[in-house]
């Protein structure tokens, strides 16, 4: 079990949930914590749980922490030499690793190289190099705790359990808010709307990667390789009611499902616990109140990001660092209303056959990779820009 804990990205949705973990667990005391550039929420967190460290993204901004905590003990570090330095910090037994995008990958190599416990928050780091991670946590002796909810359920269904003995592994998805709609329809859609998700509480990329169905696609990715699993024997199905968060299906016709009310806290506190369970106040179901549990395929031709992360995943390689990369950016010229909903496929699916893959790529190789996806993105988006 956690008892001193690092948290890098302390000031988004899965940080803050993380700090109400710690406030529940109350014997978890936080030594690190990194956020991007939000210091006024750092500096409330940094005076609350008195870390060793904290570190800012941004160094104007973390130059300007460090004057506003100087009557605190607190060492205030910066840029993407201070979020390493909070990484491998020497007092942490553990990291929290939920920074949004591929930003979370060194910062996650470097926890694993100093040995300590991951509890992982960011799919980006596996979906961009997950090979290279999942090497470097075997030869460190690191074990990696899932924190997304569906891979908790799925390393929860298998434990006890043999995994040549899986049949399927079964990531549920709620849908989203635009499930049923049509190709024509998601065209239309406004950015207030695919920031309404039905069930889940997330940032604003993640929220708008489960409207596309790219959340769900990453997942498929990391999945394949957390588990170690053919792309084939893993299966996407939409269960709108959000209470089954995944399900393994075994040889012998046996299906076990992990279920629960959907609030993040709950795996969040059990990557910290495991093998340990501990009380809380979090969501519970009430099974009384449930109408009914349903489930469907999802529309791969309406929602061609989970298509295309399939295909990412199937042609491996460099292609899953290039779907990653391509869909930070066009996410990014949604939200800043400079793309429809639908641009971000079309934009995606283009940088992807624009690029020549690389079948086998090294750390370099797939940090050039991603900076190449980035600015191809950004000259389709420039050269076509009054067609997405």
């Amino acid at each position: 079990m956690t008892k001193k804990l690092v948290i890098l990205g302390s000031t988004g949705s899965i940080g803050r949930q993380a700090l109400d973990v710690c406030d529940n667990l109350g014997d978890i005391q936080v030594v690190g914590l990194a956020a991007a550039k939000n210091i006024s929420l750092l500096e409330e967190q940094a005076r609350k749980y008195k870390p060793v460290m904290v570190s800012v993204l941004d160094p104007e901004k973390g130059s300007e922490l460090r004057t506003r905590l100087k009557d605190t003990p607190v060492r205030v570090v910066w840029g993407l030499d201070g979020m390493l330095e909070v990484a491998s910090l020497k007092d942490a037994d553990t990291v929290l690793t939920s920074v949004v995008g591929i930003a979370g990958l060194l910062p996650a190599l470097k926890a694993i190289e100093a040995g300590k416990r991951i509890a992982l928050a960011n799919k980006e780091t596996l979906v961009t190099a997950g090979k290279l991670v999942m090497e470097a946590a075997k030869r460190n002796n690191v074990n990696i705790f899932p924190v997304d909810s569906e891979h908790s359920a799925l390393f929860q269904c298998l434990a006890g359990n043999r995994i040549q003995d899986v049949d399927k592994l079964i990531l549920t998805a709620s849908g989203g808010p635009f499930r049923g709609f049509t190709a024509e329809q998601l065209r239309k859609v406004t950015i207030k709307q695919a920031l309404n998700h039905p069930n889940w509480s997330m940032g604003n990329k993640i929220t708008i990667d489960s409207a596309t169905m790219m959340n769900k696609g990453l997942e498929v990715i990391e999945a394949q390789l957390l588990f170690n699993m053919e792309l084939s024997k893993i299966e996407v199905l939409v269960h709108p009611q959000s209470i089954i968060h995944s399900m393994v299906s075994f040889t012998d016709g046996s299906i076990i499902a992990q279920m629960g009310a959907p609030d993040m806290r709950i795996p969040i506190q059990l990557s910290l616990t495991w093998p340990e369970r501990k009380g809380n106040n979090f969501g519970k179901v009430d099974f009384t109140a449930l109408k009914s549990l349903t489930f469907e395929k999802p529309d791969l031709k309406v929602f061609r990001c989970l298509a295309l992360a399939i295909e990412a995943a199937s042609a491996g390689g460099s292609m899953p660092a290039v779907l990653n990369a391509a869909n930070e950016i066009a996410v990014s010229l949604f939200l800043n209303g400079y793309i429809s909903f639908t641009g971000i496929m079309d934009l995606i699916q283009n940088v992807m056959e624009n690029h020549r893959l690389v079948t086998n790529p090294s750390l370099d190789d797939i940090i050039k990779v991603d900076t190449w996806a980035r600015e191809e993105t950004m000259r389709l988006f420039e050269r076509n820009k009054y067609c997405w």
